[in-house]
């Protein structure tokens, strides 16, 4: 039996992670030696000659690595022979010596993405090849138990990373990482997510450092416990549109709570990788990808704290727990409601800004627990069920210091969980803190626009008090089932009426359906300009007497048409990306 390394037991213990017995086999096993020819892909890692790992992605087609027979494997395949840094490792003699190095350690990952089967390999390097065949091209290559591809040109090796390299890791959702213990035993495995779930720190002349989340698995933590006692890392990122490849290494660090939290909020365990080397290859891969149907357990991407996700301050405020108490619920629509809470500490919690969203966690209230797979809700597996809501109360508006409102769409497991609470029950939520800046400026002479899709309203709302209506234009979209939350919000604020432009899609359907709302006409009777029509791109386009500012708070398809519909403006926009 193979026992854990101090590195895996660490990570283990630090985890909470019960004790288990290795898995891993001393040898090829029966089911690895089934998977591997049925694998298309095999990422290959190894050493180069100062102890750097370094990672590759082989294949393209099942039936390139098959088992030789007392736990050998070969491979035959086309690859990159002159830039890929594992393939000029183990072939072409990094050290120099002019001699291929027996029993080089190496470690490979043969996986099927499409059905997400895998087996991870580790052993040593006993012999390679190359030799001359012919391409279809009639070009001159190389084959031998490795077979060649051409026509690979290099487009960086330099540091900081070019613009293709930052475009590349923008779309991509999965990379290979190889690690080592010591030099000795080594392991290669993947990482993957939403494209873009590996965050660029920092990309200057001063460093390049990297950084991404560890998600839920089958808490082994082999890797991890790798780079516990030998901090460094290989990584290949692969554009399968292209063909083209990031290959990297570098030293690693693992953070661990509020560490992670700190600078990759809403995690509890992420990697910061900071890169010594590396180099950007044109058509590396030996075969293109087609993209299929994303893994149901991918979590949203989760931005840096110095970007647009909850921040470090609304994670780590302080090191006490305030807890936010609902104490009121009124529904305006069906699926719109208003909840009010108080805060415990008002203190500890700080005050908040208009425009600033809370997070709240609700971890202990829908938790399941750990489980390595969740096949009936595979999005909550990765899901640590905090969430941000735009205050919709003004500091001006009546209520208490230690109370404020959100307004909330119910979509989703937790807004369908506090859509259903008894506010006499008495629930009590952590409150991780108040963040985010969407305040709206109106300068002297100028009539400011804001286009609202929905509860994109509310942002608005809580600078209602500070603001000039009468130099405001609000363009407020809305399916006619939620004019609820407009009257609403004119009967709180007369003054805003005559300032809105309200745009109610679904009044036919719900006419002939015998649906019509009874309230349209108080809610014409109330000042406001209503067309029972979607906003269009005229509406806003033609509008040349308002602030070449606008300001927008929409789902992302209408944000993006508003974007798009003023290219020649300013567009500042919250958004429900988070």
């Amino acid at each position: 039996q193979i026992m854990w390394h101090e590195g895996e037991i660490s990570m283990q213990q630090k985890l909470h992670v019960p004790y288990q017995e290795n898995p891993t086999s001393p040898f090829l096993t029966p089911y690895a030696a089934r998977l591997l020819p049925d694998a298309p892909l095999l990422a290959l890692g190894t050493l180069d000659s100062g102890g750097r790992p370094w990672t590759t992605i082989l294949g393209g087609e099942a039936g390139f690595v098959r088992p030789l027979g007392q736990s050998n494997i070969g491979i035959k395949t086309l690859i990159d022979p002159t830039y890929d840094p594992v393939i000029s490792i183990l072939l072409h003699h990094d050290d120099h010596s002019g001699q291929q190095k027996k029993d080089r350690p190496i470690a490979g990952l043969g996986i099927d993405l499409e059905t997400r089967s895998r087996v991870k390999l580790a052993g040593k390097f006993i012999a390679g090849a190359l030799g001359g065949v012919l391409t279809t091209a009639g070009a001159k290559a190389t084959e031998a138990q490795i077979v060649v591809k051409v026509e690979q040109s290099l487009v960086s090796s330099s540091l900081p990373l070019p613009v293709e390299a930052i475009d590349l890791l923008a779309k991509a959702d999965i990379f290979f990482i190889t690690t080592s213990h010591g030099g000795s035993t080594m392991g290669t495995n993947n990482r993957g997510g939403c494209p873009g779930f590996c965050r660029i720190m920092k990309n200057d002349h001063s460093g390049t450092i990297l950084l991404y989340p560890e998600y839920s698995g089958n808490r082994l933590y082999q890797t991890l416990g790798n780079l516990q006692t030998t901090p460094k890392a290989g990584i290949a990122i692969p554009d399968f549109d292209s063909g083209d490849v990031l290959y990297l290494t570098g030293t690693t660090e693992i953070l661990v709570g509020q560490e992670a939290a700190a600078l990759l909020p809403r995690s509890n365990l992420a990697v910061k990788v900071r890169v010594h080397e590396a180099c950007l290859i044109h058509n590396s891969l030996a075969f293109k990808g087609q993209s299929g149907e994303p893994s149901p357990y991918n979590p949203p991407v989760r931005f840096l704290a110095t970007e647009r996700a909850i921040s470090a301050d609304a994670q780590n405020m302080n090191h006490s727990v305030v807890y936010a108490k609902l104490i009121q619920k009124e529904l305006l629509t069906e699926d719109i409601g208003r909840f009010r809470f108080s805060v415990s500490d008002p203190e500890a919690a700080g005050r908040w800004k208009p425009g600033q969203y809370v997070a709240l966690a609700f971890d202990d209230e829908l938790g399941a627990g750990y489980s390595h797979m969740r096949d009936d809700d595979p999005s909550s597996l990765n899901d640590d069920l905090v969430r941000s809501f735009t205050v919709s109360s003004s500091l001006r508006g009546g209520l208490p210091t230690d109370e404020f409102d959100i307004t909330i769409r119910n979509l989703g497991k937790v807004t369908a969980f506090l859509f259903r609470q008894n506010v006499r029950a008495g629930l009590e939520v952590p409150l991780k803190g108040f963040s985010g800046s969407f305040e709206i400026h109106q300068s002297e002479g100028e009539i400011v626009p804001f286009v609202a899709g929905g509860v994109g309203i509310t942002p608005l709302l809580a600078q209602l008090p500070d603001l000039d209506l009468g130099r405001l234009r609000v363009f407020w979209t809305m399916r006619i089932t939620d004019i609820g939350l407009a009257l609403d919000t004119f009967e709180r604020y007369p003054p805003l009426a005559g300032s809105t432009l309200l745009y109610c899609s679904g009044y036919v359907n719900a006419a002939v359906r015998g649906q019509q709302p009874q309230t349209m006409p108080r809610l014409k009777q109330s000042g406001a300009h209503v067309f029972l029509r979607r906003l269009g791109a005229s509406d806003i386009q033609e509008r040349k007497d308002l602030s070449t500012t606008w300001y927008l708070c929409a789902g992302s398809r209408l944000r993006q048409a508003i974007v798009s519909w003023l290219p020649d403006r300013k567009v500042i926009y919250e958004n429900f990306d988070y």
